[in-house]
């Protein structure tokens, strides 16, 4: 489970530079592919922690022993279940 941990972390990292657009919403790209931005109720910093933490989530989940307790109903896959 650490080797799933640290390799999500080495997979979401930003990368370049942060932008602003004209209209004041800031992004910067993560080394995944995804851009993170601001939006009208959270900061591009929140963005950012809560894309890692999804990201360290789904990885641990992959690797976690099946019936391990858990505090969300998971799929066959062990993955978050989506109604």
């Amino acid at each position: 489970m650490r080797r799933a941990k640290a390799g999500a972390r080495s997979a979401h990292v930003t990368i370049g530079q942060v932008r602003e657009d004209p209209a004041g919403r800031v992004t910067i790209d993560c080394s995944c592919g995804m851009s993170l931005t601001n939006g009208p109720d959270w900061t591009v910093d929140e963005h950012i922690r809560l894309h890692r933490a999804e990201a360290r989530y789904l990885a641990l989940s992959t690797v976690a022993p099946a019936g391990m307790p858990r505090l969300i109903e998971v799929d066959a896959d062990r993955l978050p279940r989506v109604d």
